[in-house]
């Protein structure tokens, strides 16, 4: 009996792509933007904390409900997670993107608004200098 030698090249389904993990960058994007450790998105969706982290890593894949769930969670329509996409070609965050997410953090970890205020100035300051 003939083997199809094409099957066997191809990837099977439950195995996570490039898809998966573009989906799973967008999804930690979002949630470092807002302020949330991976816990706590695991906690509001209801999966364990190793679920979340395989889920951001793209190691794991989401199913279309669970898109949908992280989706409201996270306060974007599920469109936002495949935004990029299609430019993207396996590129992982830049240093200076990283910066940025991490300046996003730790802005909304900032409980006092007259804090928030005033960096709010000095990076306004710092930016027209340019």
């Amino acid at each position: 009996m003939p083997q199809n030698t094409e099957a066997k090249a191809e990837r099977p389904m439950n195995r996570a792509n490039d898809t998966d993990r573009h989906v799973g960058t967008r999804i930690r994007e979002r949630r470092i933007m807002l302020g949330l450790s991976q816990q706590q998105m695991a906690d509001l969706i209801g999966v364990t904390y190793q679920q979340a982290h395989k889920y951001e890593r793209g190691i794991n894949r989401i199913s279309a409900g669970r898109l949908y769930e992280i989706a409201q969670v996270l306060g974007v329509p599920v469109g936002f997670f495949f935004e990029g996409l299609e430019n993207r070609r396996g590129a992982d965050l830049s240093a200076r993107q990283r910066m940025c997410l991490e300046l996003a953090r730790n802005f909304t970890s900032i409980a006092n608004e007259k804090h928030q205020d005033a960096l709010s100035q000095l990076a306004r300051a710092l930016a027209s200098e340019s």
